[in-house]
């Protein structure tokens, strides 16, 4: 018999250590509530399947976070980072800050501390909070420190300060238990406790940490041998468990009891206490637990050499085996929860997919709207250019129109001079010559300009009309007058267009008169516009042409369609309105009116 009990144990022992690790660790990482894993990967699902970015690093954030309470820091982390790198694309400061200083957290629980502190310090250099940051660099230089508990002390209340001002509770009561570890380093327990019972205080709305932080308060006084407070600690979490019908936590306090009371020397309850943790969790399925509280009792049994308690508990164990499995909710999330990550991982692998699509695409489409945009850049310089080119061409017609005018009036000028000089006028004809010397220094200066002030126009009309009149006192007077409306100053008008009507006037009508004529220039204000008028008391047009020749009519064709011509030019490239008529009187009055019409005009 004892033989068979050696044999038995021995394969117990095997067994039941590669069954525990292996269920332990499946349920350690897979054993979430259904209900909840499953809505948290469903959402997931949904995000991934329409591509939700947003949505998509929430929820990598929220199963994350079922992970992390669970306890796999392994499962938090890549759930984490996944959540990090959505967030990262959409460029999430805030989330990036969060879920960076997650990682760190869970990295620290799984001691990778080179890695926790990077993320650390990352959490603080992408924040712009000052406390934020702080806080971040804080936790770094705790976990670079960690062979001086004292010193890491320090960082520790610094954070517990700074999370109480920035009103983080939830954070309040992690620097809080981090504060009664580094008490426990330092082997002050009393100072310890006062620190999980203030941790406490600031997790009261989240059950699970009151349980975690009491069950290491508990385990405190057992360290130190105060089993009573212990004892007292996990019957009090039992009892609530029992009125929330808790079923893992009864369990797990079970289990910590069974562990005090073979401490303090009173197997009897320990036996009781791991026997009803075993009924309970064989009643709920939960073969890991089950194990767990078998393993226990077994190992108790074995030291005791007790191989008839061990063998009932061997044979009731296997008899309820099959059932056990086939109930187990554990072992059925983490089937179920495999099979969603499985969809997951595959849901991913179409994401990216779908990325590199979308990004090829977008680059094809930059692409093609960069082409399109240099094309219309291109278009729009050539288009430019020729207007340039054209507006250039019109400039250079329209100085070429006015230049026009010049070699008449200058060969009729040199006519008169010749003509003083032929009659023996010396006085006259250097009178002459010094007034028209200055009419052409004023025509040279402003032969570039389209438009000038009215008061150079009329000064310049009225060194012309002087040298007519010079020439020609007998056949007219004139006169110039001015609106008062009209600012001479600033009001500007076209270049040489009212002289060649002026020259019209004198030359083709008050010069043919047998008695003296008379000009009338005239500038007004009215609707807005500049009214120039032009009138002379001559020939008229009619009888003009009768006397003219051949030559003289083709001039003066000339000169009036080189006046249309300019005016057109001016409205082309100055868009401005420009209008001009030549009426001619009715009888028994004889001469011509001519009307040049423009806009009020102070600066081109």
């Amino acid at each position: 018999m004892s033989r068979l009990v050696i044999v038995f144990s021995l394969f117990l022992m095997l067994l039941l250590p590669f069954g525990v690790v292996a269920q332990d660790s499946l349920a350690k990482k897979k054993a979430v509530p259904i209900s909840k894993m499953s809505k948290v990967s469903k959402e997931l699902q949904k995000s991934l399947d329409v591509n939700d970015e947003t949505q998509i690093g929430q929820n990598y954030e929220r199963l994350a976070n079922e992970f992390l309470n669970k306890g796999d820091n392994a499962k938090a982390e890549e759930y984490y980072k996944k959540a990090l790198a959505s967030y990262t694309k959409q460029n999430l400061a805030d989330d990036k800050i969060r879920v960076t200083r997650s990682i760190a957290k869970v990295q620290e629980n799984q001691k990778k501390f080179d890695s926790a502190i990077k993320n650390y310090e990352a959490a603080g250099a992408i924040s712009e909070d000052k406390s934020e940051g702080k806080i971040n660099q804080n936790d770094a230089n705790r976990l670079r420190t960690q062979a001086s508990p004292i010193t890491q002390a320090g960082y520790v209340n610094s954070n517990i300060e700074l999370l109480k001002k920035e009103n983080k509770i939830d954070e309040v009561s992690a620097a809080y238990v981090q504060k009664a570890e580094n008490s426990l380093q330092q082997q002050n327990k009393i100072v310890a406790i006062e620190s999980y019972n203030k941790a406490l205080a600031y997790a009261k709305d989240k059950p699970e940490e009151v349980i975690k932080i009491k069950n290491e308060i508990a385990k405190v006084y057992a360290s130190d041998n105060q089993f009573e407070k212990a004892i007292g600690i996990n019957e009090r979490l039992l009892a609530e468990a029992k009125t929330k019908q808790d079923f893992i936590t009864q369990i797990k306090q079970l289990q910590s009891l069974a562990k005090l009371y073979f401490k303090k020397e009173e197997p009897k309850k320990a036996i009781l206490s791991l026997k009803e943790a075993y009924d309970l969790a064989s009643k709920n399925g939960n073969s890991t637990e089950a194990k767990k509280s078998l393993s226990a009792l077994i190992a108790y049994y074995k030291t005791k050499g007790n191989d008839k308690e061990s063998i009932a508990l061997y044979e009731q164990f296997f008899k309820n085996f099959d059932e056990l499995i086939q109930s187990d909710t554990t072992l059925i999330d983490a089937k179920t929860f495999q099979v969603t990550e499985d969809k997951i991982r595959q849901l991913e692998k179409e994401k990216t997919l779908k990325d590199e699509l979308i990004t090829k695409k977008n680059t094809f489409n930059y692409f093609l709207l960069g082409s399109i945009l240099l094309l219309l850049l291109l278009f729009l310089f050539i288009v430019k250019a020729l207007y340039s080119i054209k507006t250039k061409n019109k400039e250079i017609a329209l100085q070429s129109l006015r230049r026009e005018m010049n070699p008449h009036f200058i060969f009729n000028s040199l006519n008169s001079v010749n003509q003083f000089i032929s009659e023996n006028k010396e006085l006259e004809a250097n009178k002459y010559l010094t007034s028209y010397s200055n009419l052409m220094r004023n025509m040279m200066e402003n032969s570039n300009k389209d438009f000038i002030t009215l008061d150079k126009e009329i000064e310049q009309l009225k060194k012309y009309l002087d040298l007519e009149h010079l020439r020609f006192q007998d056949k007219f007077d004139f006169k110039i007058n001015v609106d008062e409306a009209l600012d001479a100053e600033t009001v500007l008008v076209p270049n040489m267009i009212i002289q060649p009507h002026l020259e019209n006037a004198i030359w083709h009508g008050l010069r043919y008169l047998d008695k003296k004529g008379f000009l009338n220039l005239n500038f007004e204000f009215a609707d807005g516009k500049v009214v120039v008028v032009i009138e002379d008391n001559g020939i008229g047009l009619t009888k003009s042409r009768e006397l003219k020749t051949s030559n003289q009519k083709a001039h003066e064709s000339r000169g009036l369609s080189n006046t249309k011509e300019r005016i057109g030019l001016l409205n082309e490239l100055y868009k401005k309105n420009i209008s001009f008529e030549i009426i001619e009187k009715e009888m028994p009055e004889t001469g011509t009116i001519v009307r040049i019409v423009f806009p009020l005009i102070d600066k081109i």
